[in-house]
């Protein structure tokens, strides 16, 4: 009890313009954060230009925690590719390999078949009820880089919500009390 004692009397005992000083300070960490995940946005042409594998459905390529960094351009898919992409009326991203590309020269329509390297089946039973093949306006990136690992921090808040909120709440704490 004594520590939270001691940092419940120093938030008492700080003066309002110096409260105000750490709010704001808090507030344009935040704010740079949301700056910089737009201006990636802008320069990767990628609606999440970060992904974390959350499967091991792609294993040995890729590992459950490791972070993706994705890019979108104009260049036709073709078989080979990683690719994340978006199932109507599913929240979480999909990460798997282009496995299969038909165009149509004479319309330019595009379509795509995925599988993940670690499955036995393609993922069309991954798609919306109806759907054989995605479309590339559902793709939202070109895998182009990875990181080993570095996800697991957003694996265990998602799945332990506690530990979010634990974590958040004594960043805050942090952020609040700091004399400097």
């Amino acid at each position: 009890m004594g520590w939270i004692a001691e940092n419940v009397e120093s938030i008492k005992s700080m003066k309002i313009r110096d409260t105000l000083s750490q709010l704001i300070t808090l507030g344009m960490i935040v704010s740079m954060a949301l700056i910089i995940w737009k201006a990636l946005m802008c320069l990767t042409g990628s609606e999440s230009p970060v992904v974390v594998v959350l499967s091991g459905s792609m294993e040995p390529a890729f590992k459950r925690g490791d972070i993706l960094f994705l890019h979108m351009s104009e260049a036709p898919f073709r078989a080979g590719e990683i690719v994340v992409y978006n199932v109507e009326g599913e929240p979480i991203p999909i990460v798997h390999r282009v496995v299969e590309v038909h165009e149509q020269e004479n319309t330019g329509k595009v379509d795509i078949l995925t599988k993940g390297d670690a499955n036995d089946a393609d993922d069309r039973g991954l798609y919306a009820y109806g759907q054989y093949w995605l479309k590339p306006q559902q793709i939202m990136g070109r895998a182009v880089g990875f990181m080993p690992y570095a996800g697991w921090v957003t694996i265990v808040m998602t799945e332990k919500p506690i530990i979010k909120y634990m974590l958040i709440g004594a960043l805050g704490l942090l952020v609040i009390t700091s004399k400097d």
